[in-house]
């Protein structure tokens, strides 16, 4: 802990509690794995993993990891999308919001996915989750990290909150705002975070905070739930943001953060953090590197009004409808007989057909000679995706599907804002010289509905086979496209022929 500015700020708020709170119980910073509900149970993923697990005290699908050498990044479990590495603490947040199959959710700051990826598991595929980062890097890897999760209902844009709000003003069921914040919490993980702090970041990042929370309230709907939380300890960016907040949003009501979880972690708020403004603290909640976690701070705020009923299962919406029919005929503008064009390697196909399907379900018709560049029209992709799917996925074979050159989409649905979208639904493949090939994402998102597998264990040494990028022999799964999985669960696709599997896991995704 630095001696400066944050030991006297600290010593002087908490007095001889001081070395017992921050008095962590080891000397490097805690690590530990998130489940996904998209894939897997916590106790089937206990059983299964191959790796020491202790249950996390702050969430129940996350476990703590102490093995020195664990390298997640690497585990093919990871790979799989069955669990997000994610430091302890880090995964409290998201269950405060008592998401629920159906809604629509915000994630206002969501790289780089963790928090993202476990809103999506409450989801469970029903409803849209619309995850957003300003920083365009970082929404990249936001977008990768949940197509490797599987998620098939997300929306990722790059967008700050301002527009936002102004685009969807209370659209939505719950928003989460994990604010950029001083990082306190974060000392012992990334030294930097040791070396840029100062008082006057945390002046600037409570003013951002509060800038954030302020679109988050506007985006918020009537009887909706918002969840802020930081990985700080600074009062101007916790207790007392909580409470100017409540001043400006007389809408507002301060719940119990532990309202929509059966358990309970950390401690309450503290009194003197408030900025002398009114705050009811044992509503709060606080991690402090005592109590296992490297630090974080909860409050749950719950917006005056009625909330809106949920469509039943596998239903939409008559304004649901509207939009998928209008992202339909936004991919439609694009028809008639596609213009000659240079052969494209495979990365800018992809390349043009991802900004195709973006430009379909923002509205936008604008085209550019990248986007023309393709075989099909808008017609013959949609029958040759179809095709595909009724071989391979039939389950999604009557999905709406959103069609622009040679990509197609499956969207969810969401209204064309003109918010700039990286991904909205699942961009499943193109026609590449005649035939439909299939992308990553489809297999990620729906390799368990895939009726040709290729069946590897994680004791198989052809997994590390074809993670790594190489050709693999094929003992279960018959000629053809087919999912290739891992216990069960899906990590990508390949093509069999006489008896190996073509590998077509993406290269940036594979081990070196």
């Amino acid at each position: 802990m630095p001696t400066e500015y944050f030991e006297q700020r600290e010593r002087a708020l908490l007095g001889q509690r001081y070395e017992q709170l921050y008095a962590a119980p080891q000397q490097t910073a805690e690590r530990g794995v998130t489940v996904s509900a998209l894939r897997t149970t916590p106790e089937q993923f206990a059983q299964r993993a191959d790796f020491p697990l202790e249950p996390s005290p702050f969430c129940k699908a996350a476990f703590v990891v102490h093995q020195p050498d664990f390298k997640p990044g690497r585990h093919p479990y990871h790979h799989a999308g069955v669990f997000y590495s994610q430091e302890p603490s880090a995964s409290s947040a998201a269950p405060l919001l008592g998401v629920q199959p159906g809604m629509r959710v915000l994630d206002l700051c969501a790289a780089p996915g963790g928090k993202s990826s476990q809103l999506a598991a409450a989801l469970q595929g029903r409803g849209v989750l619309v995850s957003n980062e300003y920083v365009a890097a970082r929404a990249e890897i936001l977008k990768s990290n949940l197509e490797r999760m599987g998620v098939s209902n997300a929306v990722v844009l790059n967008e700050t909150p301002a527009r936002i709000a102004d685009a969807l003003p209370e659209f939505f069921d719950r928003v989460l705002v994990d604010a950029p914040c001083s990082g306190e919490g974060m000392f012992r993980k990334e030294p930097v975070a040791l070396q840029q702090h100062c008082e006057a970041l945390v002046k600037q990042c409570a003013e951002l905070g509060a800038q954030i929370l302020d679109c988050a309230a506007a985006a918020l709907a009537p009887g909706g739930q918002l969840v802020y939380s930081t990985c700080t300890f600074a009062p101007e960016e916790d207790e007392g943001q909580v409470a100017a907040f409540l001043q400006r949003h007389p809408e507002f009501a301060l719940a119990d953060v532990l309202g929509n979880v059966d358990y309970t972690f950390g401690s309450a708020g503290e009194e003197n953090r408030t900025g002398g403004l009114s705050l009811d603290v044992s509503k709060v909640r606080r991690i402090w590197p005592c109590q296992g976690g490297e630090g974080h701070f909860m409050a749950r705020l719950v917006k005056a009004g009625t909330p809106r009923t949920l469509p039943p299962e596998g239903e939409y919406t008559p304004e649901e409808q509207l939009w998928l029919a209008a992202a339909a005929q936004a991919g439609k503008k694009g028809k008639g007989k596609a213009k000659p064009a240079k052969a494209a390697d495979a990365r800018s196909t992809r390349r043009a057909d991802s900004r195709a399907c973006r430009d379909a379900v923002q509205g936008t018709s604008r085209r550019t000679r990248d986007t023309g560049a393709g075989e099909a029209t808008p017609a013959q992709s949609l029958a040759a995706w179809q095709e595909f799917a009724r071989q391979y996925f039939p389950a999604l074979a009557q999905r709406p599907a959103v069609v622009h050159g040679g990509g197609v989409l499956l969207p969810v649905a969401f209204p064309q804002t003109g918010l700039h979208v990286l991904r909205a639904g699942v961009f499943v493949g193109s026609v590449q010289k005649g035939r439909f090939v299939p992308e990553h994402h489809l297999f990620t998102a729906f390799g368990s509905l895939c009726t040709n597998c290729e069946q590897l264990t994680l004791a198989d040494c052809r997994c590390t086979e074809y993670l790594s990028g190489r050709e693999v022999e094929a003992r279960t799964a018959a000629d053809g496209w087919c999912c290739v999985t891992v216990d069960g669960w899906p990590l990508g696709g390949g093509k069999v022929s006489g008896g190996r599997v073509k590998n077509h896991y993406p290269k940036a995704l594979r081990l070196l």
